[in-house]
This record gives structure tokens, C-alpha cells and sequence, in this order.
């Protein structure tokens, strides 16, 4: 099979080939790997968020049907609000310390085996979680924080793979399909774990996602490789076109330059993106059950319902985003770094939005609209921020994903304990909407600093070869007279 620089290829898509012309056989591999990370990543969040729900079945009485009959349950534990936040925070205390290792160990050794082992014990743990409970609070405490520390690895490990299969003209959208798997995992975990807490009680919630989770990583190691070189299922002409199209981008770094990746103002601005994203993100993941319940007297069937619907707009967005961000660069329409700037900033800025107005709402419909409008506005933002690492140093993305989620994590911890305390020494709705206020205020800041200092372009530090550091114009396509094929590096 001819290599694709010796082939004619027409473009189609900006000056991007399209996509049949890049394989052959039934699926191209690597959509076959984003869509195994997709359904990796939703198994990834069943097992992270399904706590949330189940805390509420376990601390309050909630009604089973059992036969044709309704049955009212105690609650099993007698837990105030303080404590279940410590309960729901104590997985990011394990989670923030392995991004950075793992993304050290993504970038050498590659992110399949990485992932994979990651979920496999976080499954194994859930299942065990009804036990470790009944028999003590610290146990699950324990549970928690060593799932948050196999779960640590998981955005440097695909970061990691990526990095050796993404051609950069299709890195917004795998990347997106790869990370919307995280929203539609939300948006199974919260009405599943409310009918199953119903008819089965709270313990089924976490033997059926365990399962559920371990099931994939038997798919994923048979199916997934760490480098389209190593697939033994790829056609000639899609390796071909990956190895020309990433060059020596995806090559496995040699020495960190830690002082420059450090003192980067690129990589400042995706840590503040992170950050910004993630306190969102998790004050919704962990309070909206919760609040749900408390401010509009849902029951947790119902609520978990209502709150699936900002997830489902999640998922959605973050995938067509990553196809459009894709054709605005193909076409020339915009600068990746214009891309970028756009999504990020005005995400931020409609998302700051809507909170604002969701924490005026009276109505459990217009609320679970506002967020949702708030919710698709800040997915526009993570289409930017997911792939942003690839964007500036394709060759250290997964230590650059470790650096920013290990920051970005920080939300995670924060923000259930804030919520908890703020409603809890203020028990009116204004304990509430501070929660929403400070949220709001948070991504106004994110916009500002990532407008300031943010980027798309490859960073000198993260060129292989001396000879191609003068670079300077983003993304450009290059024509000769037998094919168009994309130079990734950017031509003074």
C-alpha cells in the first residue's frame, strides 16, 4: 500500500482529507479507539458519581416498591451534610495525587494499559463499596480515596493515547468524542441509580456499575493498542496516514523540560481553564441531587431524572463542538488559537450566565433549563480545554493534562465541603445561591486569564528539532502537485 504523501487526496474537509479516503475496511481503528474511550470514560463517571446518588438513599428515608406494595425505608446512616461531603470529597483526595504520574507514565509507556488497570480497580473497589460501609465509615473513606487514585490516571493515560493516534487535523473531535463519554456516564448513573435504588436498594447501584465497568475493560485490552503500529487489526493506507499526518509529534519524550513547561504562560492558561471547568462541573456532579431535593422536595426518582437532562446537553455539545472547532481550523476560518480563545472565553462567560439566573429560579423546570443552557455553554469551553494540550506540546500531553487536572482537581475537593458549609450554616435559599454565586464568579475569572495568556500554537520547548522552532502561523496546510497533506507545525 503506497504511502499517503505519494497518493493524490482531494480535499474535502478545509483542506483535509476526508474521511474514506484515510482507511480502508468497515471503521477507521482509531474512531474504533475514541469510541471505546467513550464508553471507557461513561463507566468512569457511573463509578465516580454513583455515591452522589446513592448518599441520598443511604441518609434519608426513601421509599422501595417491593411486590405491588411501597415500602418505606430508614435511612441506614445518620449522616449530616458536613459529613456527606466529606464522604463525596474524599475521592478527589486520592484522585489529584496520580495526574501527575500518570501522566509521566502515559508519555513513556502509553495510556492503554494505563486506563484500563485504572478502571479495572476502581470497578473492583465499587462492588466491594456496601461492604466497606456496613463495616466501617473509615473503610469507605479508604475505598474512596484509593478509586480517586486508579481514577487519577485516566485524562493523562488518554492524553497519553492519543498523543500517538490523533492526526492534529482530527484532534478536536476524537478528543471530544473520547471525553462526552464522562457526560452520557453522568446522565446513565443518576436516573439508573434512582430506579435501582427503588425497586433493588442503595447496594445494587454499585454492583451493577461495577460489573458494568469490568465488562469494558475486558473489550478494552482485547481490542485497543497503545500505537497504530502495534494494531493488528489496521489498514495500510489509515496507519499510513496517521504515522505522515503526526510525524515526530507523537514521538515518546526523551527528558521533561520541567522548567519551561513550568514557566509557560500557555500552560498557566489551561490550568486556570481546568480549574474553572471542573469547580463547575463537580458543584453540579455533587450538590444538584442534593439540591434538587431540598429546594423543590423531589423525590429521588424524580430528581435524578430532571438532573440527567444537563448531562444529555453536555455529551451532545462537547461532540459537535469538537467537529466544529475541527472545521473552523480546516477551513482557514479561524487561527487555532482564535478557536480556542472563542470557545473557552465566551463558554465561561454564558456559563457564569446562567448560573446567576438558575439561582433566582423558582420553578424546578426553568432551573433544570437554566442550568442546562449553562451547562452546553460551559461544554463549549471543555472542547477547547480537553485538547489544548495537544494543541501546545503534543509530545508531553499527558504530563501537561496531569499538571492541569492535578490543579483542576483541587475543585473537586473544595467545592462539596464549601457547598455543604455554606448551606448548612445558612439553612434559607441564600446558603444556595451563594454556592451558585461564587460558581458564577469563579468562570468569569477563568474567561479573563485564559483570554489573557491562553494559546494554540506549538510551544518552542515542545519541538523535537531545532530547525523547525521558527515556527510561527497556525495549522497550516501545504499543497504540491501530487497531494494536499497537512504540515502540524506552523510556518514562519
Amino acid at each position: 500500500m503506497p504511502a499517503l504523501r505519494d497518493m493524490h487526496i482531494s480535499p474535502s474537509f478545509g483542506n483535509v482529507p476526508a474521511l474514506s479516503q484515510t482507511y480502508t475496511g468497515c471503521c477507521p481503528r482509531r474512531y474504533v479507539v475514541a469510541f471505546l474511550s467513550f464508553l471507557g470514560f461513561a463507566n468512569i463517571y457511573t463509578l465516580r458519581a454513583n455515591l452522589s446518588v446513592a448518599i441520598i438513599a443511604m441518609t434519608n428515608n426513601h421509599t422501595r416498591i417491593v411486590g405491588n406494595k411501597t415500602v418505606v425505608s430508614p435511612p441506614e446512616f445518620n449522616w449530616n451534610i458536613e459529613t456527606q461531603g466529606i464522604v463525596l470529597s474524599s475521592f478527589f483526595w486520592g484522585y489529584i495525587a496520580t495526574q501527575l504520574p500518570g501522566g509521566y507514565i502515559a508519555v513513556k509507556f502509553g495510556g492503554k494499559r494505563l486506563l484500563g488497570t485504572g478502571v479495572a480497580v476502581t470497578a473492583l473497589l465499587t462492588i466491594f463499596t456496601p461492604y466497606f460501609v456496613r463495616k466501617n465509615f473509615y473503610f469507605l473513606i479508604a475505598a474512596r480515596i484509593i478509586e480517586g487514585i486508579f481514577e487519577g490516571v485516566s485524562y493523562p493515560a488518554t492524553h497519553g493515547l492519543w498523543s500517538r493516534w490523533a492526526p492534529p487535523a482530527e484532534r478536536s473531535r476524537l478528543v471530544s468524542i473520547s471525553f462526552s463519554g464522562s457526560y452520557f456516564g453522568t446522565v446513565i448513573v443518576m436516573p439508573l441509580s434512582g430506579f435501582l435504588s427503588e425497586y433493588f436498594d442503595w447496594p445494587s447501584i454499585f454492583y451493577t456499575f461495577g460489573i458494568a465497568a469490568l465488562i469494558w475493560c475486558l473489550i478494552w485490552f482485547a481490542w485497543v493498542f497503545e500505537t497504530p503500529s502495534e494494531d493488528l487489526f489496521i489498514s495500510d493506507l489509515e496507519l499510513n496516514y496517521i504515522q505522515d499526518s503526526i510525524g515526530n509529534q507523537g514521538h515518546r519524550a526523551g527528558s521533561m523540560p520541567w522548567k519551561k513547561i513550568l514557566t509557560s504562560a500557555p500552560v498557566w492558561a489551561i490550568v486556570a481553564a481546568h480549574y474553572t471547568e471542573n469547580w463547575g462541573f463537580y458543584t453540579m456532579l455533587t450538590e444538584l441531587p442534593s439540591y434538587m431535593e431540598d429546594r423543590f422536595s423531589f423525590s429521588l426518582k424524580s430528581a435524578t431524572i430532571l438532573e440527567a437532562l444537563p448531562y444529555l446537553v453536555a455529551g451532545t455539545i462537547v461532540q459537535i463542538g469538537g467537529f466544529v472547532a475541527d472545521w473552523l481550523r480546516g477551513t482557514g476560518l479561524m487561527t487555532t488559537t482564535t478557536v480556542r480563545k472563542s470557545f473557552i472565553v465566551w463558554g465561561f462567560l454564558g456559563q457564569a450566565c446562567f448560573l446567576t439566573s438558575a439561582a433566582h429560579s423558582d420553578n424546578p423546570i426553568s432551573f433544570i433549563a437554566r442550568i442546562s443552557c449553562g451547562v452546553a455553554c460551559a461544554k463549549i469551553a471543555w472542547t477547547g480545554i480537553g485538547v489544548n494540550h495537544l494543541d501546545i506540546a503534543p509530545p508531553y500531553a499527558g504530563v501537561l493534562m496531569g499538571i492541569s487536572n492535578t490543579i483542576g482537581t483541587l475543585a473537586g475537593i473544595i467545592t462539596p465541603s464549601l457547598s455543604g458549609y455554606l448551606v448548612h450554616s445558612d439553612h434559607s435559599i441564600m446558603g444556595w445561591r451563594k454556592v451558585f454565586y461564587i460558581s458564577a464568579g469563579t468562570h468569569v475569572v477563568g474567561a479573563v486569564i485564559y483570554y489573557c495568556l491562553g494559546s494554540g500554537k506549538i510551544q518552542p520547548w515542545a519541538l523535537e528539532e531545532p530547525c523547525i522552532e521558527d515556527v510561527d502561523e497556525e495549522d497550516a496546510y501545504v499543497n504540491n502537485d501530487e497531494s494536499t497533506h497537512l504540515v502540524q507545525t506552523e510556518i514562519r
